[in-house]
């Protein structure tokens, strides 16, 4: 059977057809994902403790006969759920517009041109182009394909791959497995070769839609952040139970009112209840992909933005991470002389002969870029000469491969009498091709060496002439086959000369190098290539000019020999995708954190292997792409390193929100439970609780989360990947900060008391205060670089809104009563101004006593 085969092309289908044919059937998903309606929104949060309590307290205000206090709470249960729906309703929106860019791509041709689309919406009817490491989007019918190998293992559980052949539309589908079938599945995996085919059942039409197979990713375990703050929840959880419980019992037992003291008890636990900590875990990561998106990077799992504030190896591709991934000719050598060309629009006459056979070696419309860089030198250089040579015609070609890395292209020309050879390759091949003696060939060798030192990607060039036996007989009737030679070796080339073509270095990959370096993040860059070029590369891009481990040298080191090297080497060259993992796992046991790239169908077990895969977004393999935690969309390494810099900010705030959240909260149970245990009227009521909630739930999630990164966040090394979130010395702060708060509001309680003010007044100044000091906190717990250059967003309408909340709960009656507040609100308000710089400037000494015993900068806690 011949390798390649074609059929008649068929148009593909036309934007307008394809919308129609989407509407009509869906998209290409097994299983739809369902958006959640506003009543289910709704529904779930009703079931959340906090507005259970919010409920029962209701409740007990009706049996006490207080209506307007039940009603208030109504209100604010109202006011939440409004608020917390459309967050919610704006996280569906987000996930929706990730969930495209998540989707495994596909190549179709719509309105007579190639485009990548998302794999859901592949519809039946569309031309699916089919190639090496492609996850097939949908059912089918092969048209065209060439060398077209699948592993159907998923659908039929044979592990080796079936070849494919060509069918026609109207072949009827056949069940999966076997070798030349006309058929390619969805799901399975294209291991080899390439193909056109044309979808035939999306879907649940799909034949693993019929067997039942799911798609989704294997669910896996809580991540580290998510493991702890779990255990912290816990915690939290069973010491706010039994406060709550001993605020009852001592109520009840003290003062024998047990409906007021189940009151006591559910305010207390509504200050107390611990659920703010998973909803900031939850919100800092679904926007902290949404922030990485914006620069480029797909989030595939959330527990990577987690890890890469911890990355200390940046294992990283060469060729379009690094490198813009096209490849321009700067030099040409030939007969003793090199010439510099890539600012030439004009060519010398002698350089004429090597851009013309090197074209000629070449596609006439090439795919690969060392091809597309030589037309573009011919176009710029040789247009409107005798040296381009459009209307002519390949009659036979030689294929590169393992044993000759050389290709001939034979040529007809104008002139009938011969035909053209020229040919191209490894220098080494053509040197071979060319039968030069030993003196000669050695000096092209050193030539072609000095210029892959110099990070050159060079080719050799070669020309023949053949007189074949037979010419071609163009009469209809007679068409006899050309004889020609076995091996290009047997055809005796002339050398031509080197070209020496290189993929220039993106513009900003030596500045995020040297923002690696200054981040303590140690930058290995793997390539394929000649080890004298990936040394070049390395010193333009500014890594160390040190040794180059190559492939060959890597497979010779034990594993222990290995892990030594890494700790000196960072350029490794000859290096196959096999060679990838055993990189991975040796850094892993030199206990660094690890983020690899890759893009081909072999390096995913290296991405699933790294902490943090990274796959490419535009030549990468869906197979890469689905082993990888994330996906650089535009596979740009400057994004890369921009998703470690959000990584890190995302944990520094991440650790200020939650040293925020638990100090705000002591005053509150604080002052929940001393008139209990002095036998004074209770203070705080569910109202107030929820009051001081409205300002507590956006603040730890919302003004955390915007809050600026520090000046210093890419010039300190990575935290440890052990680094407890929460724990030492940033819960010792945590504690102090809310102790301070405290005692300030316990001092306002105690003047209030001494000086006789009634039960509603030193409700209302004891409240102010703390309104007051959980701005303090709020402010206080801000990144120390932000408070001097970058205004938080979030504090545009957080303050405002809060110091109008206040003041309207203590001037407008109705508020007044239902708050049970009272007294000169002039002097309420000072004494919250006062309340807040107190609690303040307590901060700010806390704080001072930390630096003093610690190296962190001032302001900053380890």
């Amino acid at each position: 059977m011949n390798a390649t085969q074609q059929a008649a092309p068929l148009p593909g289908l036309t934007s307008t057809q394809a919308q129609q044919r989407l509407a009509e059937s869906g998209y290409n998903e097994l299983t739809p994902p369902q958006p959640r309606r506003l009543y289910q929104i709704a529904t779930e949060i009703l079931q959340e403790p906090m507005f259970l309590l919010l409920l029962a307290a209701g409740g007990i205000y009706l049996l006490l006969g207080s209506r307007e206090d039940a009603l208030m709470l109504l209100g604010f249960v109202v006011v939440i759920i409004a608020i917390t729906v459309f967050q919610a309703q704006k996280s569906e929106k987000v996930l929706e517009a990730l969930r495209d860019l998540s989707s495994p791509r596909a190549r179709v041709m719509r309105d007579d041109r190639v485009q990548h689309i998302a794999g859901r919406e592949v519809v039946t009817g569309d031309m699916l182009l089919l190639g090496e490491g492609d996850r097939v989007a949908a059912d089918a019918v092969v048209l065209g394909c060439n060398d077209l190998f699948a592993d159907e293992s998923m659908l039929t559980g044979e592990s080796a791959p079936v070849r494919k052949s060509v069918g026609n539309p109207d072949t009827p589908p056949l069940e999966p497995g076997g070798d030349d079938q006309p058929f390619v599945y969805a799901g399975t995996v294209l291991v080899q070769g390439s193909g056109i085919g044309r979808v035939i059942a999306t879907g649940r039409a799909s034949a693993i839609g019929q067997i039942g197979k799911s798609l989704e990713d294997t669910r896996t375990g809580d991540s580290p952040l998510r493991r702890q703050i779990g255990q912290w929840v816990r915690r939290l959880a069973v010491i706010a139970i039994a406060l709550c419980i001993a605020l009852v019992l001592i109520f009840g037992f003290t003062r024998g009112h047990w409906l007021n003291a189940l009151l006591a008890g559910i305010s207390l636990a509504m200050s107390t209840l611990p659920e703010e900590f998973p909803v900031i875990l939850s919100i800092f990561m679904s926007l902290g992909a949404w922030r990485i998106s914006q620069r480029g990077v797909l989030t595939r799992r959330l527990d990577a933005i987690e890890t890469l504030g911890a990355t200390t190896v940046l294992c990283t591709d060469k060729t379009g991470t690094l490198t813009e991934n096209r490849m321009v000719i700067r030099k040409l050598y030939g007969n003793g002389q090199m010439l510099e060309v890539h600012a030439l629009t004009a060519l010398p006459e002698p350089w004429h002969e090597l851009v013309e056979f090197g074209i000629l070696a070449s596609e006439k419309e090439p795919f690969d870029p060392m091809e597309q860089a030589l037309h573009a030198l011919g176009r710029r250089t040789l247009t409107g000469s005798e040296h381009l040579h459009e209307a002519w015609e390949i009659v036979h070609e030689y294929s590169l491969s393992p044993e000759m890395l050389a290709m001939s292209h034979v040529w007809q020309g104008d002139d009938q009498a011969h035909h053209l050879v020229a040919a191209k390759g490894a220098p080494e091949a053509i040197i071979d091709l060319c039968h030069l003696p030993e003196a000669e060939a050695l000096a092209l060798a050193q030539v072609a060496g000095e210029m892959a030192d110099g990070g050159l990607r060079v080719l050799g060039v070669a020309r023949a002439k053949l007189l074949p036996d037979n010419l071609p007989d163009n009469s209809p009737e007679n068409s006899p086959a050309q004889r020609w030679p076995a091996r290009q070796h047997d055809i005796a080339f002339s050398f031509v000369g080197l070209l020496g073509l290189q993929d220039p270095l993106r513009p900003d990959v030596k500045d995020a190098i040297a923002q690696c370096r200054a981040a303590g993040i140690r930058v290995m860059m793997v390539t394929g290539d000649h080890a004298g070029t990936a040394q070049a590369i390395a010193r333009e891009m500014g890594l160390p000019a040190g040794r180059v481990l190559t492939g060959t040298e890597l497979k010779q080191l034990s594993d222990a020999e290995l892990r030594a090297q890494l700790r000196e080497v960072q350029v490794f060259a000859r290096i196959v995708p096999q060679q990838k993992l055993r990189l991975v796992e040796a850094c892993k046991a030199n206990h660094e954190i690890v983020a690899m790239t890759g893009d081909g169908v072999n390096d995913a077990p290296a991405l699933k292997a790294a902490h943090i895969g990274v796959a490419m977004g535009q030549r990468g393999t869906d197979v890469a792409r689905e082993a990888a935690a994330l996906v650089l969309l535009n596979d740009d390494f400057a994004s890369l390193v921009a998703s470690i810099r959000v990584g890190r900010r995302i944990y520094d705030n991440l650790r200020s929100a939650m040293t925020y959240t638990l100090a705000v909260h002591i005053p509150i149970v604080g002052i929940a439970m001393l008139p209990v245990l002095l036998g004074a009227p209770l203070l705080l009521m569910p109202a107030h609780i929820m009051f001081l909630e409205l300002i507590i739930g956006p603040a730890c999630s919302i003004f955390f989360e915007a809050e600026a990164e520090a000046k210093d966040l890419m010039q300190r090394p990575p935290r440890a990947a052990n680094e407890a979130l929460f724990a030492g010395r940033r819960l010792t702060l945590s504690l102090l900060q809310g102790s301070a708060a405290l005692a300030v509001v316990g001092v306002v309680y105690w003047v209030a008391r001494t000086m006789g003010q009634d039960e509603n007044t030193t409700r209302a100044l004891v409240f102010t205060a703390m309104v007051a000091g959980n701005i303090a906190l709020l402010l206080g717990n801000r990144t120390p670089d932000a408070k001097r250059t970058e205004a938080n967003p979030a504090l545009r309408w957080i303050l405002p809104g809060t110091a109008a909340g206040l003041t309207l709960t203590l001037v407008i009656p109705a508020l007044r009563e239902l708050f049970h507040f009272a007294g000169n609100v002039p002097l309420i308000l000072a004494i919250g101004v006062l309340a807040a710089g107190s609690v303040s400037l307590m901060i700010a000494a806390i704080k001072l006593a930390s630096d003093r015993t610690t190296d962190s900068p001032p302001g900053r806690m380890p």
